[in-house]
């Protein structure tokens, strides 16, 4: 009998597979891949609409972004939770949230759950995190999440002066008031201090780095410099905007329907009345999304402000991208780096007043102030689809993925219409790392699939289903059809074509309802299998 192959060379004779697989299968689309496993860097934005970003669509200045996509992979239908948490939660283990009990979370992962740097340290990575971490079963990030190295924020109300934020798992001090302390800015400080280290101890090892802004989420907050250069863009207002975007989104080929109408009475149901905004933020803070020819002068002027803050947030996070993407460059490794952005959810229609509270005297975005973006300029930011964060219809949960790797994706901006979600994300990496998994042998296999395939061709990635349930919203899709409910749980289900009807305006529930019941009862199924999954 031959003499086994070892585990180490086996794992090094897939590798090659993979990338001979890869640049078999493009057609020229794609370049030869170093023999080396790829490094990887995963961008998540907080609270990013859809059309935010300027190869989306937005007015948005993102150049860094821009770039990435121009010389990579922009997914037309990629998804997320809903949420905060549980997206990240998905993101890090490759399950659905409700399979690791973080949605609704109820105490730790379970015991067979593993994490992203858990699967890739047998092949040799080291990780590091710099930003939002909000695996709420595994608050850790070294310790019980596998990163070598972390820099955590959890004070999420406060981006000039946080007082709850540790590297490597020990608490920092509280950042005092006034100083240059800018959460974005932090962040990539951070990572490229995390790196430069790499470079110099481990410089043969590959890396995860997990790079996980703030920005734009609520309270918007941003330099003054950086609001001063756009100030006066939005006074044209949510509707112009709107308009504007939903032209881009089409003239790039991302979605061809028309936008879905405004909704401005949906609101998130722990959103403050309108008395309590008028008294603790002023009186040209709105409740709703009306249109915006109906705001007084005060109104519009209080308004467009905000969503400049909005901009300028999502600027800078741009900017700071840029940075880390420089030392990549630094470092040799840009070239045979995999970078993805996403976003944890669409824009949120939250109206709140937490952290040190709202000062209605102080600048607008600045420390002293606590501001939320609102349902009209949440709109704005989801174009061209309904609702908001928190909710599964797909202004909540469709959001931007960039995926960029020079060593093996020369697409030229390609688009890739697969549906694909955050849940796919573990798998990918995985077998691009040709790392295998460590889970145990009674761990339900992976809710995520392997977007490799659409990395060389613009392929369907096979599935069963899309799975969503946040807050009593439900959504299950199957290939083009979508099944949808929203609050309260006794909603009815609406049905919906996404391949030709993303604003999900023309429900089909009453000329399909046995599609209706067989997708319902799935759902159910579904629900039911990922209950017994999280014991």
């Amino acid at each position: 009998m031959d003499a086994p192959i070892p585990r180490t060379l086996t794992r090094c004779l897939t590798f090659l597979l993979l990338v001979l697989g890869l640049i078999a299968g493009a057609s020229g689309r794609m370049t030869a891949a170093a023999t080396n496993p790829p490094n990887f860097l995963v961008i998540l934005a907080d609270d990013l609409g859809y059309s935010d970003l300027g190869c989306y669509g937005g007015e948005i200045a993102t150049p860094n972004l821009d770039r990435l996509a121009a010389g990579g992979l922009r997914f037309t239908q990629f998804y997320n939770t809903g949420r905060c948490w549980p997206s990240r939660s998905a993101l890090m283990t490759g399950h659905y949230p409700q399979q690791i009990r973080m949605d609704p979370p109820s105490g730790p992962l379970p015991a067979w759950a593993r994490l992203l740097p858990h699967h890739l340290k047998p092949r040799g990575y080291r990780a590091y995190h710099s930003g939002k971490w909000h695996v709420m079963g595994a608050p850790k990030v070294v310790a019980q999440g596998g990163f070598d190295r972390s820099y955590l924020i959890q004070d999420t109300d406060r981006n000039f002066a946080p007082r709850n934020h540790a590297e490597d798992d020990r608490p920092l001090p509280r950042v005092p008031q006034g100083t240059d302390y800018y959460t974005s800015t932090e962040y990539a400080n951070r990572l490229i201090g995390y790196l430069r280290q790499h470079s110099t101890e481990h410089a043969g090892k590959p890396f995860l780095a997990y790079l996980a802004f703030t920005a734009p989420h609520f309270p918007l907050h941003a330099p003054a410099e950086d609001i001063a250069r756009i100030a006066d863009r939005y006074s044209i207002g949510w509707d112009r905007i709107r308009e504007q975007r939903a032209r881009r989104v089409n003239e790039l080929g991302l979605v061809r329907t028309p936008p879905a109408p405004p909704e401005p009475l949906v609101l998130p149901h722990w959103n403050m009345k309108a008395a309590e905004l008028r008294e603790q933020i002023g009186p040209d803070e709105l409740v709703d999304g009306r249109p915006w020819d109906s705001l007084t002068a005060s109104q519009k002027r209080f308004q467009s402000v905000k969503m400049a803050i909005h901009a300028a947030m999502v600027e800078r996070m741009d900017r700071e991208i840029g940075r880390v993407v420089e030392e990549l460059r630094r470092m040799g490794t840009f070239d045979n780096t995999v970078i993805l952005f996403g976003s944890d959810n669409g824009a949120s229609a939250e109206l709140l007043n937490r952290g040190d509270l709202h000062h209605p005297e102080a600048p607008a975005g600045s420390s002293n102030s606590f501001l939320c973006l609102g349902p009209g300029w949440s709109t704005a930011a989801n174009t061209p689809f309904r609702l908001h964060k928190s909710w599964v219809h797909e202004g909540g949960i469709a959001t931007p993925l960039i995926v960029h790797w020079p060593a093996a994706i020369s697409s030229g901006g390609a688009l890739r219409h697969t549906p694909a979600h955050l849940i796919d994300v573990v798998p990918t990496l995985l077998e691009l790392a040709g790392a295998t998994s460590v889970l145990p042998t009674n761990a339900p296999p992976f809710s995520g699939r392997s977007l490799v395939p659409a990395f060389a061709a613009d392929v369907a990635v096979p599935r069963d289903s899309l799975y969503f349930h946040h807050e009593h919203n439900r959504a299950l899709r199957i290939g083009d059809w979508k099944a949808v409910t929203r609050r309260p749980a006794t909603n009815e289900w609406a049905l919906y074509h996404v391949g030709r009807d993303r604003g999900e305006q023309q429900d089909l529930s009453a000329a399909e309802p046995e599609r209706v019941r067989t997708m319902a009862a799935e759902w159910d199924r579904l629900t039911a299998l990922h209950a017994i999954q999280s014991k």
